[in-house]
Formats: structure tokens, C-alpha cells, sequence
């Protein structure tokens, strides 16, 4: 991507600079937050407990209830539920 302000990647960033650990935290809590939500929206799911991630919890719910909108297409355990609904 052409970003039109000077940009730099830096490997680890999160752990040497303050700036770039603080905007990762609070992007972990706004993330947590969302989900909590999106839990009651998505009951079964365990959003709230797992925060989307690919927990055993979350797959056997992605199995049994199928993938919600908000799932990755793109994901293996997706692409299989889909199959198994098929």
C-alpha cells in the first residue's frame, strides 16, 4: 500500500515502542469489547469467553451451529462447517 505519509515497519514494534504497545492494548480491548457484544447477537458461540479465538470450545460451536456472517470464509475450520452443512 502507498500510504501518503512517511510510514516504517518496524519487527516487534509492540515491545519497543510505547506508542505502538499502547495503540495494541487498547486495540485488544476495543476487539474484546466488540465481541462481548457480538455475543449476545451470536449466542452459542462463547464470543465473550474465547474473544474469536480458535479455542476447541469455538470450533465444536462452528460445527454445531454453523458460521455466522462474521466468520472468515477463508478458514479452515469455516470451509469445513460449510461442507459438513451441505
Amino acid at each position: 500500500i502507498d500510504w501518503p505519509v512517511p510510514q516504517q515497519a518496524l519487527i516487534k514494534g509492540d515491545a519497543r515502542v510505547r506508542s505502538i504497545a499502547a495503540a495494541s492494548i487498547l486495540a485488544k480491548v476495543s476487539r474484546d469489547a466488540c465481541l462481548t457484544e457480538l455475543d449476545l447477537q451470536y449466542p452459542g458461540y462463547g464470543l465473550a469467553r474465547h474473544k474469536g479465538y480458535p479455542t476447541p470450545e469455538h470450533k465444536e460451536a462452528l460445527f454445531r451451529l454453523g458460521p455466522t456472517p462474521l466468520h472468515r470464509r477463508s478458514y479452515a475450520p469455516v470451509i469445513q462447517a460449510l461442507q459438513r452443512t451441505l
